[in-house]
């Protein structure tokens, strides 16, 4: 048996833009997700402090230092530039597994520079 563990985290992400026509994702500085261990494609989920919305999408990567976290898709009517999101990637690993795996969790200030 398999159980879902999160794998990796971005706290206190802002949102830099939005682009309602696109088809569906959401772009994150590819340092940002270097950092936690994100892949291009993976799937997350985003959740928004600001108005409580929760969501599923997957990621492609934005230029490394950029600092951009970009809303692709319908989505963009969900999420606003300037939220604050949270992003949440997550594995599948065995109970044994599970014990010993310690997620890799960055927060991030209101330019989405890494502060722990």
């Amino acid at each position: 048996m398999f159980v879902k563990i999160l794998k990796s985290k971005l706290h206190h992400a802002r949102v830099t833009e939005t682009k309602l026509h696109y088809p569906g994702s959401i772009a994150i500085d590819s340092a940002l997700m270097e950092a936690v261990g994100i892949l291009p494609y993976e799937s997350v989920l985003m959740a928004d402090l600001n108005n409580g919305n929760r969501l599923e999408t997957y990621v492609v990567p934005a230029e490394a230092g950029s600092r951009q976290i970009v809303v692709l898709g319908a989505a963009a009517r969900l999420i606003k530039p300037k939220d604050i999101v949270i992003i949440l990637s997550f594995g599948f690993l065995t109970p044994e597994e599970a014990k010993e795996f310690k997620p890799k969790i960055v927060v991030l200030d209101e330019n989405n520079n890494i502060t722990k």
